[in-house]
């Protein structure tokens, strides 16, 4: 046992609800083969991974600064075999598509029995990848909706900064927290509305809300 600090499976949890990071602790809490890291948003979770260096990252997509997704995406940056779940509340079988083209290894949704979450962690640790059985079965028997879905349809960027006006953010605030250009946003906003059949700005937040990205 006195070896087993240096063994433990390192998981980092990316969250910004206490009752989930405290639920999470308690999941893995009389396993010593687990270590838990925790942050709050996508800025604290991107430095506590290139300074923990964790075997597993569990993240959240709604973050209060970027989402999920856009911290998967800086990660993989840093670090292509970075080994990742992201933990929902969103069970849209597109998104767990999204997810697993960006490059994520495993999927869970909140709703889920909390024991999915241990067993993807375990699965992932090792090399493998895990979608619950739910989700698997809505992806499956979901083909044809998720090709309807607008958010199969568009680039990761382009999903962000959606989700980012969705939420009420002007265009500076999103330049801003994407690290990018104000331009680079105005021109990805026009052609969002062209792709999404917007009419005006309003609309196209509108079409964010629905689609369950703010």
């Amino acid at each position: 046992m006195q070896n087993s600090a240096k063994s433990a499976t390192k998981v980092l949890i990316v969250d910004d609800h206490p009752v989930v990071l405290s639920g999470c602790r308690s999941l893995f809490a009389s396993d010593n083969s687990v270590k838990i890291e925790e942050a709050t948003d996508a800025k604290s979770g991107h430095r506590a991974y290139v300074t923990r260096k964790p075997d597993v990252t569990v993240i959240d997509i709604k973050l209060p600064d970027v989402s999920g997704f856009e911290l998967m995406r800086r990660i993989r940056k840093d670090d292509p075999d970075a080994r990742i779940i992201m933990f929902s509340m969103n069970d849209d079988p597109a998104f767990v598509v999204r997810a697993i083209e960006m490059g994520a290894q495993g999927y869970v949704a909140k709703g889920d029995d909390p024991r999915m979450l241990v067993k993807a962690v375990r699965k992932v640790a090792a090399g493998d990848n895990f979608i619950s059985p739910q989700l698997a079965e809505a992806v499956t028997f979901s083909g044809a909706s998720i090709k309807a879905n607008p958010a199969s349809q568009m680039t990761a960027r382009e999903l962000e900064i959606l989700r980012l006006l969705g939420r009420g953010d002007k265009i500076v605030e999103v330049a801003d927290a994407l690290e990018i250009s104000y331009k680079t946003v105005a021109n990805t906003t026009s052609l969002l509305k062209q792709k999404l059949g917007a009419k005006n700005h309003s609309d196209l937040i509108r079409i964010a809300v629905e689609m369950g990205l703010g």
